[in-house]
C-alpha cells in the first residue's frame, strides 16, 4: 500500500512573466508616486512572488529603473522615427510624454540609473538617431546655428514643454486646448523645416 501523499497547494512554481509584471507594477508606483516610492519589496508582493524574485531579472532597485529607462528610449525611438518632420518629432515627443510619464520621470534622472547597462545606452543610441534624423529637415541658415544646436533647440522645446505639461505647469495656459496642437503651434513659430 503507497504511503497516502500530502496534498500541496495548487500554486504554479513559475509566475509567468515576472519580468513583465514587476516592470508593470513599478511603472504605476512611479507615475502614482514618482521612483523615490519604489521598493522591490513592494513589488515582489504585488506581483505574489517571492521578495527575492524580482532580483533574479533585475538585481536591484537600480536595475529595475534602468530596465524602465531602457524601455522608455526604445518606444521614444520607435514613436519619433514615424515622424514626418521636426514638428510631427516633437509632437510625438509630448506624445510619449504624455502616454508613458513613469518611463518619461526615469529616462532623464540619471543618478537613479546604470549609465553603463548595455540595453540602457542602445536604447538610447536608438532614440538620439531618430531625434537627429528628424532635425535634418530644418534649415540651418533660417535659424543662424548649425543643425546640432538646432537639435539642442528643438529637444530642449519639446522637453521642457513635456515636463512642464506633466507637472501641471501649464494647465493654466493651455487650458482646454490639446497640447500635442499647442505644441506643434510652438514649433512652427520657431522652427521652419524645409
Amino acid at each position: 500500500m503507497a504511503p497516502a501523499q500530502t496534498e500541496k497547494p495548487n500554486r504554479p512554481y513559475h509566475h509567468g512573466d515576472l519580468r513583465r509584471a514587476i516592470l508593470t507594477a513599478a511603472l504605476d508606483v512611479i507615475a502614482a508616486d514618482g521612483p523615490a516610492a519604489l521598493s522591490l519589496r513592494d513589488l515582489a508582493r504585488r506581483a505574489g512572488v517571492s521578495h527575492a524574485a524580482p532580483a533574479h531579472h533585475f538585481r536591484d532597485r537600480t536595475g529595475l529603473l534602468t530596465a524602465i529607462a531602457a524601455e522608455g528610449f526604445g518606444l521614444l525611438a520607435a514613436a519619433v522615427e514615424e515622424a514626418s518632420d521636426l514638428k510631427d518629432a516633437g509632437v510625438r515627443y509630448v506624445r510619449f510624454a504624455r502616454e508613458h510619464p513613469a518611463h518619461f520621470q526615469v529616462m532623464f534622472a540619471p543618478e537613479l540609473l546604470r549609465a553603463d547597462d548595455l540595453e540602457l545606452t542602445t536604447a538610447r543610441a536608438l532614440a538620439a538617431a531618430a531625434l537627429r534624423t528628424s532635425v535634418e529637415g530644418v534649415r540651418a541658415e533660417d535659424l543662424g546655428v548649425d543643425s546640432r544646436l538646432a537639435g539642442v533647440a528643438a529637444w530642449s522645446l519639446a522637453h521642457g514643454f513635456a515636463t512642464l505639461l506633466l507637472g501641471h505647469n501649464l494647465d493654466g495656459p493651455v487650458g482646454d486646448e490639446d497640447p500635442e496642437e499647442v505644441f506643434r503651434t510652438l514649433a512652427t513659430t520657431l522652427f521652419r523645416t524645409a
